[in-house]
C-alpha cells in the first residue's frame, strides 16, 4: 500500500495549483494564485486498497487574499476507473484523487463520527444524546455545491465545508439554536467535525438527520415552470400549480426566523449602513460585469429611497436562502445550509441582518426557476418570456402571503428595501454567472433591468 513518505509534499502542491480551480467548490475563481501550501496532512487511516489524508490548503491570491480549503484525498496504488474525473495531475506513478468521491473513504469519516475521538487535530464530535452507527455505507450527493455532501447508511447527511474559516462555523451554530426552539423546519444536528490549533477553532463539517423521502425546492418548482411552458393554461388551473407551495415555504421560513430571533435576539438599527454595504457591491461588481455601469445611476437612486426607510429589525437570518436551499418532505418544508453566502467573510455570515433578506433571496430564485429554462432557447418569444414572469409573480405573492400570516407583518410594505436586498441579489448572480457561466448571465440581468432600469441617452 501507498506510503505517506514517498507521496512528496511539494509535488501535491503542485498537481493542487491546477486542480482547485477546477472544483465548483473553489471560491477564488477570476483570481491568480500567488502561493499555494500544504498546512496540514493528516492521516485518517485506510481500508483494503485504499489510504486516505486530510489535507488542510492555505491559497493565497495575487494581492494578498488567503482562503484555507480541506481536501480529503484517497491514495491508492492503481488508477480506479471511476474515480478518475476526480484525479490529480500526477506523474508519481500513485492515485491521487478527491476521496469524498469514494465509497471506502466516507466509511472512514462515518466510523470517525460514530467513535466520537480524535484522529490527530481533527475532533469528531456528536451531539449528547446523538448516537451514530459504527459500519454505515456512504455515498456522495450528486449536485455540485460550495461544499461537499455525503449520505450515510441513507440516514445522515454529512457535509464537508471546503472553504474553511478560524471561528465558529454558522451553519452548525444556528442549527443549534434551531434545536433549542424545537423547531420543525431543519433537519436536526447529529455531530460535528473541528480541528483547532494555537487556541483557533475551526469547523470543518456537520452531520444532521437525512429527508430521505424528500424533493429540492429547485427541482419541484422548475417542473411547475416546465408543465406551464409546455401548455396554454395560466398557473392556477394546472395540478402542478406551485403557489400553494409556495405559500407553506412562506410560512415555514417565518416560523424558522421568529424562532431565530428568540433563541439569539434582536436589534433595531437604520437601514443606511446595509444599504451603503449594498451599493459598495453594486459599484464593485462593475470590473467583473461591465455591462452594470449603464443600470449604476437607477441602481443609487433605489438604494437612496431604501436608507430613507428609517428604522429596521435585525437579526440572525439564513444568509443565502434560495429553492436549492430547501427541502419538501411529504410533511412540510425544511430550511438547510445555513452558511450564508460563501463569497462573504465569516463576521460577515454572523451578522445581524434584516430577514427581508431572505425574502429577496427566495423571491429571486423564483425568477430564476421561471426563466431558467428559455435560457439559449431561440424560439422563446415575448409571450414565453410574459407567462414565465407570470410564474414568478404569482409564486413571490403566494410566498410573501405564507410569510405574513405567521410573522403577522408582510414583507412587502417594506418594498423599497426589499428592492435593494433583490438588486444586491441580482448583482451577486450576475458576478458568479459572469465567472462561472457566462451563458446564463442573461438571466439575472434581466432582472437587474427590472429593478435598476438603465439610463441611456
Amino acid at each position: 500500500m501507498t506510503d505517506k513518505a514517498n507521496v512528496d509534499t511539494e509535488a501535491l502542491e503542485q498537481a493542487l495549483l491546477s486542480w482547485l480551480p477546477q472544483q465548483r467548490w473553489f471560491a477564488a475563481k477570476g483570481a491568480a494564485i500567488a502561493s499555494l501550501n500544504i498546512v496540514a496532512r493528516v492521516d485518517l487511516g485506510s481500508r483494503p486498497g485504499v489510504r486516505v489524508e486530510h489535507l488542510l490548503v492555505d491559497v493565497e491570491s495575487v494581492g494578498g487574499d488567503v482562503q484555507q480549503y480541506q481536501v480529503p484525498l484517497g491514495f491508492r496504488d492503481a488508477p480506479a476507473e471511476d474515480l478518475m474525473a476526480w484525479s490529480l495531475p500526477l506523474s508519481t506513478g500513485q492515485f491521487v484523487y478527491d476521496g469524498l468521491r469514494d465509497a471506502e473513504i466516507i466509511a472512514l469519516y462515518s466510523d470517525a463520527l460514530a467513535s466520537a475521538g480524535s484522529i490527530g487535530p481533527i475532533d469528531f464530535r456528536t451531539v449528547p444524546g446523538a448516537g451514530i452507527d459504527i459500519g454505515m455505507v456512504g455515498r456522495v450527493l450528486g449536485a455540485e455545491q460550495s461544499n461537499t455532501s455525503v449520505i450515510l447508511g441513507e440516514v445522515l447527511l454529512l457535509k464537508l465545508f471546503r472553504r474553511i474559516s478560524t471561528g465558529i462555523n454558522p451553519d452548525i451554530e444556528l442549527h443549534r439554536a434551531l434545536a433549542k426552539a424545537d423547531c420543525t423546519y431543519v433537519a436536526p444536528l447529529r455531530a460535528w467535525i473541528e480541528t483547532g490549533s494555537d487556541g483557533e477553532l475551526s469547523m470543518l463539517g456537520m452531520a444532521q438527520d437525512f429527508a430521505a423521502d424528500s424533493d429540492e425546492g429547485w427541482t419541484t418548482a422548475l417542473a411547475s415552470v416546465r408543465d406551464l411552458l409546455a401548455g396554454d393554461r395560466v398557473p392556477e388551473e394546472m395540478d402542478s400549480d406551485f403557489a400553494p407551495e409556495a405559500r407553506e415555504l412562506g410560512a415555514a421560513v417565518a416560523h424558522v426566523h421568529a424562532d431565530l430571533a428568540r433563541e439569539l435576539g434582536t436589534d433595531e438599527r437604520d437601514a443606511s449602513s446595509t444599504v451603503a454595504d449594498i451599493l459598495g457591491r453594486v459599484e464593485g461588481a462593475v470590473a467583473v460585469v461591465p455591462e452594470l455601469a449603464e443600470h449604476l445611476p437607477a441602481a443609487r437612486e433605489l438604494i437612496a429611497r431604501a436608507e430613507a426607510s428609517g428604522p429596521t429589525s435585525m437579526q440572525r437570518i439564513h444568509g443565502d436562502l434560495h429553492l436549492g436551499q430547501v427541502l419538501r418532505t411529504p410533511s412540510t418544508w425544511l430550511l438547510i445550509d445555513f452558511e450564508g453566502e460563501p463569497a462573504k467573510s465569516l463576521d460577515e455570515r454572523r451578522r445581524m441582518d434584516s430577514p427581508l433578506r431572505d425574502v429577496a433571496g427566495m423571491l429571486r430564485s423564483f425568477d430564476y426557476a421561471a426563466h431558467h429554462l428559455l435560457l439559449g432557447d431561440a424560439d422563446a418569444t415575448d409571450e414565453t418570456y410574459a407567462r414565465a414572469s407570470a410564474w414568478a409573480a404569482r409564486n413571490s405573492e403566494a410566498f410573501c402571503d405564507g410569510y405574513a400570516e405567521v410573522a403577522g407583518h408582510d414583507p412587502r410594505d417594506h418594498a423599497t428595501l426589499l428592492g435593494a436586498y433583490e438588486l444586491d441579489k441580482a448583482v451577486y448572480e450576475a458576478v458568479y454567472e459572469a465567472r462561472n457561466r457566462p451563458t446564463w448571465l442573461d438571466l439575472p440581468m434581466r432582472a437587474v433591468g427590472r429593478l435598476a432600469p438603465p439610463v441611456r441617452a
